[in-house]
């Protein structure tokens, strides 16, 4: 068996932590990051490849606080990891846009948004608290759609471009999160919880 050279391994171990990173507020590992939280099948994220870039586990983020909202208007964040898989080449993430929404916002300098080769770019709000680790190459940004219409809810999927200076415009169509759970509805065909089975003594 070949072994991968130690900077594919690097990208190899960014992807995976940063697909688990999306998910971290969910996980029961208490802080642990478990095998199968590293699973790209366990997050519902669209992918892309051109040129020297991947993109992975593209999502728009359900919101977790206050601040963020699926109501037309509002603003929700953007989830990814774009891979750099050139061996010497940088290339730089230079805007990206969507019809989905009136602006989006790119935290940061635009220095930042370099990827070196063999290293890769992560945006998520809740991936800042996982990949602490510095030795990891993964550089994290915060990318915010603002002032979002009425098409951004879950179940569908929008159109949004990733505009890099050499590999150029990757068009992805990427999912909005469902949430950590759905809402039962009750209704007069779901039956009284309360009710006390047959034979349990009630009349």
């Amino acid at each position: 068996m070949t072994a991968l050279n130690a900077p594919t391994r690097r990208v190899a171990t960014a992807v995976a932590l940063a697909a688990a990173a999306a998910i971290s507020l969910s996980a029961c590992s208490a802080g642990q990051i478990t095998q199968t939280a590293t699973q790209v099948a366990a997050v519902n994220g669209n992918y892309a490849n051109q040129g020297d870039i991947s993109l992975r586990n593209v999502h728009i983020l359900y919101p977790d606080s206050e601040e963020y909202s699926l109501e037309p208007g509002g603003k929700a964040a953007l989830a990814f990891t774009a891979v750099n898989n050139s061996e010497v080449k940088a290339d730089r993430l230079t805007k990206i846009t969507t019809e989905a929404a009136g602006s989006v916002t790119i935290a940061g300098e635009v220095g930042g948004r370099v990827i070196d080769p063999q290293t890769s770019l992560g945006a998520g709000v809740r991936a800042a608290t996982v990949l602490d680790d510095p030795e990891d190459p993964t550089q994290l940004i915060l990318v915010v759609l603002d002032d979002i219409n009425e098409g951004v809810y879950p179940g569908l999927t929008v159109p949004i471009t990733f505009s890099f200076e050499r590999a150029g415009d990757i068009v992805v169509s990427v999912p909005v999160d469902a949430g950590p759970a759905t809402e039962r509805h009750e209704s007069d065909k779901s039956g009284n919880a309360d009710a006390k089975p047959l034979g349990s003594g009630g009349h």
